[in-house]
């Protein structure tokens, strides 16, 4: 499907729907043969025209060559629709230009229409729950945290735009052995300490206790394994991790102190969370903890086995046997009547769908090492007959890389968030500082300023990726000022608030017709993409078809901007135009680095 052929209508009517009709007429008056179908493209750069017909498709049913068929449709077209001025034709293909007066009344539609490209949501219509972050409690949020909040939310805003309510959600890992880690260390090497007695963030302090007790295992390991046992035992067999399962049973039995000690790091943790998602620009509608749902699913289990779904093997286990899918057998739940992964992921869900009646679909924002596994639970889930299952979607995404290579969060050399958002401040301050131009500004100013530059560098450098491909993140290149950035868009926005506060004139009114600069004309037909590429975005699930868009437009603004005068237009009616033209595509630069989470500078 070519972009034009999915355009959802500003006019009433979009070009194909205006042409087409014509189109077929013209064959019919023509050549008398009948068509049902006309096929468009978007006309190439190094030829003139607005949308182009492709002629070989004609060739099976009328007896011409593709040169001279398009010549006598293109003729037709001119003498007969008001918004064909003119066409050319190459080889098998018609490009048609489209009149002044259409771009004209499209941007006159547009001009003031703050929801340009946003689609109002039909309360009959299912919602969708995207679910994105979802942290365990036992460490601060780390940048594979922060490309997955960044997408969540992003496709989050994004189907909302497209004309969907959603949920953004998660569930939050705060149970299981990695939780009691960090508990035991505390006990061990804490000395009382809390986040308010050491100035820590509380997921920092919890996360420090995280790597004292991988510290401290190693250690056992070593003196374990110099007494002569191997690394298998020795890993087994360390007092400290013999601890840590023992508090792992008392906390499944209810044990009162665990429990306490337990609530008491897990809200030091979510302290410290709500302080980054803060700085972030994330937030959540709703949540789920793994403590609350780890014992969800057992008893669809029993439902799937009297379906036949699920079987049980003689040791008392449940699989489901996926092997007629192209995949394997899977455990649901353990011959010891435990529950896996799997069986609580597929009582989550449901549980959703109980909490939540409207949702009609789902998207788990989770890395790339999981595909698999949603491939299995997606098809668990249809094969117990939920009809919403059909609506689940696997965000995947891959990992982030750095310069200096890969984290390891147990060892303490992962890329803490909250370090990483304040080194991205850092260098833009450095950066902005050795351009040279914030003298007017205050020290509020500045530091506001460098944040949202820092964070819209960051922010734009992992979104304009598709989600599917691995990232080499590097800093200081995401900060450039030129290129396909967030601080050049930025700073194009900036611009053209400098043009609009300069406007010492009324340019609120409709301008009158005009002849259309080619830039001016090249800029409405961006503009005019928008509402489509929101769509896109949506379906696909990729907040790079709009952060590539929005690049596109601001490439195409600062090529207008080079080629006519805006404010040294001595002609009224064409500087209100570029004036207005200007303001539009800063509203919409605003719109879309929203749905990215992104902010907008007024000055920079």
């Amino acid at each position: 499907m070519t972009i034009f052929a999915a355009l959802k209508p500003i006019h009433e009517m979009t070009l194909p729907q205006i042409l087409t009709p014509s189109i077929e007429k013209a064959v019919k008056v023509l050549f008398d043969v009948t068509i049902d179908k006309v096929e468009f493209q978007t006309t190439r750069k190094e030829f003139e025209g607005d949308i182009t017909m492709v002629i070989f498709p004609l060739l099976k049913v009328v007896k011409s060559n593709p040169v001279e068929l398009g010549n006598k449709i293109g003729n037709y077209l001119v003498e007969n629709v008001a918004e064909v001025s003119r066409f050319n034709v190459v080889s098998g293909f018609l490009n048609i230009v489209i009149s002044d007066d259409y771009y004209l009344d499209f941007f006159g539609e547009i001009k003031d229409d703050v929801k340009f490209g946003f689609v109002t949501p039909n309360p009959e219509d299912k919602a969708v729950m995207v679910e994105y972050s979802s942290p365990n409690t036992n460490k601060p949020l780390h940048l594979g945290h922060v490309r997955n909040n960044l997408l969540g939310y992003s496709v989050a805003e994004i189907i909302k735009a497209s004309g969907k309510k959603v949920y953004k959600t998660q569930i939050i890992n705060d149970r299981g052995i990695h939780i009691c880690k960090s508990m035991l260390a505390w006990q061990k090497f804490g000395n009382g300490q809390t986040p308010e007695s050491t100035g820590l963030k509380g997921d920092k302090l919890v996360g420090n206790y995280y790597v004292a007790f991988d510290k401290a295992y190693k250690e056992e390991i070593a003196q374990l394994m110099s007494a002569g046992k191997t690394e298998e035992e020795a890993k087994k067999q360390a007092p400290i991790i013999l601890e840590a399962q023992e508090m792992l049973l008392k906390w499944e039995a209810g044990d009162d102190v665990v429990i306490t000690l337990w609530k008491t790091m897990n809200q030091w943790v979510y302290d410290g969370f709500a302080i980054t998602y803060k700085n972030l620009g994330v937030d959540f509608d709703c949540y789920y903890y793994e403590s609350n749902t780890y014992l969800l699913g057992k008893d669809v289990v029993q439902i799937g086995l009297d379906r036949g779904v699920f079987e049980k093997d003689p040791d008392g286990s449940v699989w489901i046997d996926l092997t007629d899918e192209g995949l394997d057998r899977k455990i649901v739940l353990r011959s010891d009547g435990t529950a896996v992964y799997m069986t609580q992921d597929i009582g989550t869900a449901i549980q959703r769908v109980k909490d939540y009646p409207d949702v009609g679909g789902m998207v788990y924002t989770v890395g790339n090492e999981q595909d698999y596994h949603f491939k299995v639970l997606f098809l668990i889930l249809k094969k117990l007959g939920f009809d919403w299952s059909k609506n689940l979607f696997h965000l995947s995404y891959g990992m982030v890389d750095l310069p200096s290579g890969k984290m390891k969060s147990r060892e303490g050399t992962v890329v803490d968030a909250d370090d990483l958002m304040q080194e991205m401040t850092d260098t833009a301050q450095k950066i902005a500082e050795d351009l040279g131009k914030l003298d007017s500004y205050s020290p509020e100013e500045k530091a506001k300023l460098y944040n949202t530059i820092g964070l819209g560098a960051l922010k734009y450098y992992i979104l304009k990726v598709d989600p599917k491909k691995r990232i080499l993140f590097n800093p200081e290149e995401s900060v450039d000022f030129a290129g396909n950035t967030g601080p050049f868009i930025q700073y194009t926005y900036a611009r053209i608030q400098s043009i609009i506060r300069k406007a010492n004139f009324d340019f609120s009114n409709k301008s009158k017709m005009i002849q259309l600069h080619e830039k001016e004309k090249e800029l409405v037909k961006q503009l005019e993409l928008f509402p489509e590429v929101i769509q896109n975005a949506a379906q696909h699930h990729s907040p790079a078809l709009l952060a590539n868009f929005t690049y596109d437009l601001v490439r195409e603004y600062n090529s207008f901007y080079q080629a006519v005068p805006i404010l040294g237009e001595e002609d009224l009616e064409k500087k209100i135009f570029r004036v207005q033209l200007s303001k539009k595509v800063a509203d919409t630069i605003a719109a879309s680095f929203n749905l990215l989470g992104i902010s907008v500078p007024e000055r920079m």
